[in-house]
């Protein structure tokens, strides 16, 4: 794995941005406790539900020059 970036839309929900080992990336969304999210971005990451490309890239413009992941 690449780089991660994560963002958080609110209390109890993040958006975290992956780049994968073959230059490609996604970004998941899901809903977390709220209480560490320099933790909870680690669930999302792996149970998050994946992100249209089009909402991913407008919240990560900084992963657009990778592949996206379907």
């Amino acid at each position: 794995m690449g780089r991660m970036r994560w963002i958080a839309l609110d209390m109890r929900v993040i958006v975290v941005a992956v780049e994968g080992g073959v230059k490609d990336w996604a970004a998941y969304i899901g809903a977390v406790e709220g209480n560490s999210h320099e933790r909870e971005y680690e669930g999302v990451m792996d149970y998050g539900t994946q992100l249209p490309q089009k909402v991913a890239e407008l919240l990560f413009p900084d992963f657009k020059h990778l592949d996206w992941r379907d």
